[in-house]
């Protein structure tokens, strides 16, 4: 059970960052440096149906059941549980309601009558930034007590601080010409944190095997 959440946590993470590589591609002239990851899926964008349902939306799926098992991994603490509930339902969910209710053509940057599905996507994205930052916090604060996890914790922290920053920085500049760039850096360090999180277990989990 508790290699289960290796293996969802590895293939989220290879599923997102895949996807988006992929959508990058089959995009005319997209860039991954002025656009964001949104526009890639975006309602008059090429691929868009195969891009959610195929890579951003599963990824999340696996990104909620890596919450789901590290939690049953990690010792009793109540702060972990709830960082790791925001994690992953934060990015979890967060990802799949935003494949779900995908954004306005071009994504509305001025958001000029916006549908639904991109109110709901916009609402979404944003509660994700503010929930899974905290809560890689708390997953630092928490994981400081246990032993064998100084370098899981000061990972988790930096994690924490970098994404926080780069949150304020995005929703500061939302015109910016380097936007898609801020936005992976907050995307690429909560991907990165899972990662290590996920390794983290899979080798704890080898060395209790090993006789």
């Amino acid at each position: 059970m508790k290699k289960n959440a290796f293996y969802f946590g590895l293939l989220g993470v290879i599923l997102f960052v895949i996807t988006t590589i992929i959508a990058g591609i089959v995009y005319p002239n997209y860039s991954h440096l002025s656009q964001f990851i949104s526009e890639s899926y975006a309602v008059d964008a090429p691929y868009a149906d195969p891009l959610r349902f195929y890579g951003y939306i599963p990824s999340g799926i696996c990104f909620i059941l890596f919450g789901y098992f590290s939690n049953a991994y990690f010792p009793k603490s109540t702060l972990k549980t709830l960082s790791l509930i925001g994690i992953g339902l934060g990015y979890g969910l967060g990802t799949i309601i935003c494949g779900i209710f995908n954004c306005d053509a071009g994504c509305n940057p001025n958001f000029v009558n916006p549908s639904v599905s991109q109110i709901i996507h916009n609402l979404s994205g944003m509660l994700t930034y503010l929930i899974v930052p905290i809560s890689i916090l708390g997953f630092g604060i928490a994981s400081r007590k246990w032993s064998n996890s100084a370098l899981l914790s000061n990972i988790s922290l930096i994690v924490a601080v970098l994404s926080f920053v780069f949150v304020v920085v995005l929703n500061q500049n939302l015109d910016s010409d380097y936007k898609g760039l801020i936005q992976r850096i907050i995307e690429g360090s909560i991907l990165f944190w899972i990662l290590v999180c996920a390794l983290h277990i899979s080798k704890a989990t080898e060395h209790a095997t090993t006789p």
